[in-house]
């Protein structure tokens, strides 16, 4: 299924956002608070990660995505990122059996060429695995930027249809790594930062924002519901006034 774009439809709103995507920023920093090596904040935030994932699924959310690691983290100290890759492998082998257990599908886009072997074979058996189930989808973004993902998308959508001049938002969109999911409804950012940082450009276009100085190991059911609190204070209005959502809201 192919979801239309907010920018050409106006999707249902409603009070549980359906799609929420989180930067999950402060790993490093929360270690490095309490004289700890920054890998210790990367594993304290997979627990993390298993704790929302829980708390999604309770709340009925349908789908999260997590921005795991970027094209650009590729910049960070080399002992820090095959650190990451192999604290990646050991929350695949821990965690899909108990994702699978519970109904949950796993997904994760991104330029996957660029890990081993062994880690693009494990993703691809984890997906298989959990292909089928229904009651969450947990997208995990790895070596993942929006330029890449709008970039190689343009790149499918021109093959797609050779020799043509003009193209649809919808013909692009198809193409995009997420097409399968609906463009989130909530974003947060945890770690005090307050920017997108080449997360979901396309996707995010009229997503709710919510910024936190919450580092990502503290981020608790607890913050997960205040985000959500404030999601559901805020009018979506997608282009359309005040009023013109108002009547829609008011009982036949």
């Amino acid at each position: 299924m192919i979801f239309k774009s907010s920018t050409t439809a106006v999707p249902e709103v409603a009070k549980v956002p359906r799609h929420v995507a989180i930067i999950m920023d402060g790993n490093g920093r929360w270690a490095t608070k309490r004289f700890m090596p920054r890998v210790a904040g990367h594993v304290k935030g997979v627990e993390a990660v298993r704790n929302i994932v829980e708390a999604c699924a309770l709340r009925g959310i349908e789908y999260l995505t997590l921005f795991a690691f970027s094209s650009e983290n590729w910049r960070r100290p080399e002992e820090e990122v095959s650190l990451l890759m192999r604290l990646f492998v050991t929350a695949l082998e821990r965690e899909v059996s108990k994702m699978h257990a519970n109904n949950i599908r796993l997904k994760v886009v991104g330029d996957l060429s660029r890990f081993d072997a062994k880690l693009q074979e494990m993703i691809a058996a984890a997906e298989r695995r959990t292909a089928n189930n229904t009651r969450l989808t947990v997208t995990v973004c790895a070596n993942y930027g929006g330029r890449w993902d709008i970039m190689q998308a343009t790149g499918k959508m021109v093959a797609a249809h050779p020799g043509a001049t003009e193209f649809t938002e919808e013909q692009l969109a198809e193409h995009l790594a997420m097409a399968y999911a609906p463009e989130p409804d909530l974003f947060i950012r945890t770690g005090g930062e307050e920017r997108i940082s080449n997360f979901l450009l396309w996707q995010l276009a009229y997503s709710e924002l919510y910024f936190t100085d919450t580092y990502w190991p503290d981020f608790n059911v607890a913050a997960l519901d205040s985000a959500i609190e404030s999601y559901q204070s805020r009018e979506r209005r997608f282009g359309r006034t005040g009023d013109q959502v108002a009547g829609e809201a008011e009982p036949c």
